[in-house]
Parts: structure tokens; C-alpha cells; sequence
């Protein structure tokens, strides 16, 4: 397990080095920081995407590295969706409800087929996505901005991968359960914003 654990312990701190600045070519690398910013900038987005890792390494092989990787993808298409003004109404709600079933599912240590599991993380994933494109920055690159906010997701789930690890043993069990519950009350706390 100690040979899992160091190079996902590396490749977590890797992704939140800063990026060289040579050869950046004007509003570029603002553009790909504004992307990578915005996901970690907002508490309601972090614990969704750490809460994705977590679940995916409490469920072990294959979901560890299917749902951290399904989220991106579709949150990819969610952002396209942003990105060209399509209309999604709900998006805090299901943002909220996102970090709310998601730290549910830890919680509870739900296991679920595969498919369902990467359905539901891939539904939630769409408003996470519109979110970070329909707040595009004017003036920004939509490509590195998108770049951005896609590296910033895959580092989220790398720590909630890295988080999820310690599910081994009564107390590890017990500590990623109660992380599931601080997610969820965080969630119903974000869901008590959006409703109000």
C-alpha cells in the first residue's frame, strides 16, 4: 500500500506547484490561472470533487480511478454547455446537492454498481462544469480557462483519492466516514443558501 500511496502523495503536491511563466504569450496564462483558480476558490466546489475521490478509493478498484475521471470528462461537457449561454436552471441546487450526496455516499459507505455510481458523479459533474464556463471571465481564453479548471478538478479528486486511502482498519473506516459527513453537512448548508 506504501507503493500507491507515495507516488498519489507526489502527484497531489505536483498539481498545485506553481506553472513556469516562460514563453507565455499575452492572457494565456492568465487565462489557464483563472481556470485552475476557480474550482479551488469556492469551498462548495472543493468538497464536491475531494468528495469524488474519497468515494472512488473507498470503493476501490476500478471505481478509484473511473469516477475521478468520468467527473472531468462530463464536467468538460458541462462547461461547453456554460461557455455557450444554454440555459440550466437549478445549477447552485445541484452543486449544493452534489456535495450533499456525494459526502452522503462516503458517509454511508454506499456501494453501488459501477455504472451508477459514474452516472450519478457524472450528472453532478454537468453543473459543476456549467458553473466554471457560463462565469468565464470576459476577455478570458476559453480553451486555457477550461484547461484550468479541468487540471484544478483532477487535483481535487487526487486529494480525495490520497484521503481516501486511509480506508483500511476500524479507525481509518471511521475517519473517512466522518469526512463523508462534513461534506454532506456542508452540502445542506450550500443548499440552504441556494433555496433561500
Amino acid at each position: 500500500m506504501a507503493s500507491v500511496r507515495v507516488p498519489l502523495m507526489f502527484l497531489t503536491l505536483l498539481c498545485f506547484a506553481h506553472p513556469a511563466q516562460a514563453h507565455v504569450h499575452k492572457g494565456e496564462e492568465l487565462s489557464f490561472l483563472s481556470g485552475f483558480w476557480h474550482p479551488i476558490s469556492g469551498l462548495d466546489h472543493v468538497v464536491a470533487m475531494i468528495a469524488v475521490g474519497m468515494w472512488g478509493a473507498q470503493l476501490g478498484p476500478p471505481a478509484i480511478w473511473v469516477l475521478p475521471v468520468a467527473f472531468p470528462i462530463v464536467m468538460a461537457f458541462g462547461g461547453m454547455l456554460g461557455l455557450l449561454g444554454v440555459p440550466l436552471p437549478g445549477t447552485e441546487i445541484g452543486i449544493a446537492l452534489s456535495a450533499l450526496g456525494l459526502g452522503a455516499a462516503v458517509m454511508t459507505a454506499w456501494r453501488p454498481p459501477l455504472v451508477l455510481a459514474a452516472v450519478l458523479v457524472g450528472f453532478f459533474a454537468i453543473f459543476h462544469g456549467y458553473a466554471h464556463g457560463h462565469e468565464l471571465p470576459a476577455g478570458e481564453n476559453a480553451l486555457l480557462y477550461s484547461l484550468g479548471f479541468v487540471m484544478a478538478t483532477g487535483c481535487l479528486h487526487l486529494v480525495g483519492i490520497t484521503i481516501g486511502l486511509v480506508n483500511r482498519g476500524y479507525w481509518g473506516q471511521r475517519g473517512l466516514r466522518a469526512g463523508g459527513a462534513a461534506i454532506a453537512a456542508t452540502g445542506m448548508f450550500f443548499l440552504w443558501k441556494a433555496l433561500a
